[in-house]
């Protein structure tokens, strides 16, 4: 099946009360893992790449390799830029192919964020491509991404609003106590359905997003720490509140830093337990395979997305 946007899958999952998983691929094994879990779940997925994966991994091969994962599936499945910094990385993006593009004018005042969502906005639709923008801040830091929690704030329910009015854009991402990558929480993990609740009533038809939202899996921070990695204190958010964000109006939900610790935990564990392997193929298998159990038990257990494809 052809690459496709997001449109009729938000549609759906706003009308059913799910949510959508939108996982960062960096390299084959990741789209692997991913696309295999979709098909197996039966559920629709985005696939998101930041400007520096698609630095790392290169363009032409990122694109290649999605149109090879996704030639012979009959699951929806969106490539999506992850935090566009500027007009030109989104240009770049749609002009690839893409079938989604996030402009992230968030560090800028409300009136900058205003301009340059609406200029990508108009980029974009005119060539097919959808576009999520971001109101509010995250705090913390995910490749490009590097916000202070001095300098987190939560999403204004009315800005919301005014913003997807003047803006056009097809989705939202909004800040209601998420933060981007492994520390998410120094206490409790609680975030501000309120907000949600306000911003979902003045903006009714609009999907709105979920970054920052890894579990932070604790019994992969186990396993990383266990065959030498170092990562004490690592928090995210739990599955319940996950759920529950699903459930009550959340369409897309991030993951990054989850499939980062599958990764590495399997790969710790192949080299602590035989540290005769170097054959790649041996110790990138489990990784792959790790990946994938865990994006589908998110499909299934957390975001509600089984069987929507």
């Amino acid at each position: 099946m052809p690459l496709v946007t997001t449109k009729e899958m938000f549609e759906k999952s706003m009308k059913e009360g799910f949510a959508i998983g939108a996982f960062n691929v960096n390299n084959m094994e990741i789209i692997q893992a991913i696309v295999d879990a979709a098909e197996a779940q039966k559920s629709p997925v985005i696939l998101q790449a930041s400007s520096s994966a698609i630095k790392y991994a290169r363009m032409n091969y990122l694109m290649k390799m999605i149109e090879a994962a996704t030639e012979n599936s009959e699951i929806p499945v969106a490539l999506h830029l992850d935090h566009g910094p500027d007009f030109e990385t989104c240009k770049q993006c749609v002009d690839a192919g893409f079938t989604s593009v996030m402009i992230d004018g968030s560090k800028y005042d409300f009136e900058e964020n205003v301009a340059l969502t609406k200029k990508v906005v108009d980029y974009a639709h005119e060539r097919g491509v959808v576009v999520e923008a971001e109101l509010g801040k995250l705090a913390g830091i995910e490749d490009d991404v590097n916000v202070s929690s001095d300098e987190a704030m939560y999403t204004d329910p009315d800005q919301a609003k005014e913003f997807v009015e003047r803006t056009g854009c097809d989705s939202l991402a909004i800040a209601i106590g998420t933060s981007h990558g492994a520390y998410k929480f120094k206490g409790e993990a609680k975030l501000r359905f309120d907000i949600l609740a306000k911003i979902k009533e003045k903006i009714p038809n609009i999907p709105i997003v979920l970054h920052g939202a890894s579990t932070v899996i604790p019994e992969l921070v186990e396993t990383c720490n266990k065959y030498g990695g170092n990562i004490p204190g690592a928090k995210g958010v739990p599955n319940e509140i996950l759920n529950e964000a699903s459930r009550l109006g959340i369409s897309k939900i991030n993951v990054d830093t989850d499939l980062r610790l599958a990764m590495t935990a399997s790969i710790r564990k192949v080299f602590a337990e035989s540290p005769e392997v170097f054959d790649p193929r041996k110790y990138l298998l489990p990784a792959r395979e790790k990946i994938q159990e865990v994006v589908e038990f998110k499909m299934k257990n957390v975001f509600g997305s089984s069987n929507k494809a």
